[in-house]
């Protein structure tokens, strides 16, 4: 009876249908690409215009004209400001006029110099007069000059604090003028940072004034000295500015793109940590293969890969949780292009 008991069992064994494979995981995954990856520094700045300058006046008079607005756009050598100039004019005139005539004179003898009909002294005599008058002119001409006001470089005026009339003297602040494209950040950063620290390094700067705007940028120039307290360096660094948007005296956050370089670049979603090694599945074919990789600095949403990967290889993103080394996966979706944290997946698809 067990002998018959034992053939009955071997036979249903044998007849049984074999247990069902495991289904495939569902999976999204991703390409590594190469991609320019940079470190970054954070450092507070202030801005600065890029040439700023109080317009004043360089004598006492009264001002007779004034050919700007508040907060107006204006040109190098544009007349701003004219003050009581009419005797100035007049002395001008005369000063030319006089000119005019000792030229003349000059000339004159000068010919008659080459046919001997004067004698060479008399010639050096016009030629000094000739000097003389032309010092006279441009004395003339500098008074003149220092009752009319021009702007020094383009760029935007402020606020102006005269009017018609009014008599202002050396020293008093007419306006202020500022050139504001580009415009200055100077911060500072930790002495340590010196050797990365240099001229053409990009920056990226954020102010809350400006909360939805991102500015770029490249350093400038860095300070010879290190502050002997702070034990930091000053470096200063010029941003495009074309809408006169940024205004001195703001304070800007500003990252330093420092060590840029090309570098094998995965979605941070995809790493797989354990302990203190990380892993990602790397899928060939319908396959995932667990893979130890080495990983460097980080960015929103990215990962730099030191080595363990290669560009164009694909790591699952999505369905790591109970995806096992050697796995079958199905591709629900490969993500390209832009990546962004929280993507959200398909209604219809469950990854597992």
């Amino acid at each position: 009876m067990r002998r018959l008991l034992a053939v009955l069992f071997a036979s249903a064994a044998l007849c049984a249908p074999a247990f069902a494979e495991e289904a495939p995981q569902n999976v999204i995954v991703a390409p590594a690409v190469s991609d320019r990856f940079v470190d970054r520094v954070e450092a507070l700045g202030t801005t600065f215009a890029n040439e700023s300058v109080a317009i004043t006046a360089n004598v006492s008079d009264k001002i007779t004209e004034i050919h700007f607005d508040d907060g107006q756009q204006v040109e190098k050598g544009q007349l701003l400001v004219a003050l009581q100039r009419d005797e100035q004019r007049a002395a001008l005139a005369a000063a030319e006029a006089v000119l005019s005539e000792r030229r003349t004179a000059y000339e004159r003898a000068r010919e008659l110099e080459k046919r001997q009909y004067t004698p060479t002294a008399q010639l050096e005599e016009r030629r000094a007069a000739l000097r003389e008058a032309e010092a006279n002119r441009d004395a003339a001409a500098s008074r003149l000059a220092d009752r009319e006001i021009h702007a020094p470089f383009e760029g935007v005026v402020g606020l102006r604090t005269i009017s018609l009339g009014m008599l202002v003297t050396p020293g008093d602040v007419i306006t202020t003028l500022d050139d504001l494209d580009p415009i200055k950040l100077d911060f500072t950063v930790p002495a340590a940072y010196l050797s990365t620290i240099r001229p053409g390094l990009e920056i990226v700067a954020t102010t809350t004034a400006l909360p939805d705007r991102t500015f770029h940028g490249e350093i400038r120039s860095v300070s010879t000295q290190v502050d002997r307290v702070t034990r930091s360096i000053t470096a200063r660094a010029l941003i495009e500015n074309k809408d006169h948007v940024l205004k001195p005296g703001l304070l800007m956050v500003l990252q330093l793109l420092k060590n840029p370089r090309e570098a094998t670049v995965i979605p941070e979603e995809a790493l797989v940590p354990s302990g203190t090694r990380n892993f990602v599945f790397v899928v060939n074919g319908d396959v995932a293969a667990r893979r130890e990789v080495t990983t460097g600095a980080r960015r929103p949403g990215e990962v730099e890969i030191l080595s363990g990967l290669a560009p164009g290889e694909r790591v699952v993103t999505h369905g790591t949780m109970r995806l096992r080394d050697g796995q079958k996966v199905s591709i629900v979706r490969e993500e390209t292009g832009e990546r962004a944290l929280g993507r959200v997946l398909d209604e219809t698809t469950t990854v597992r």
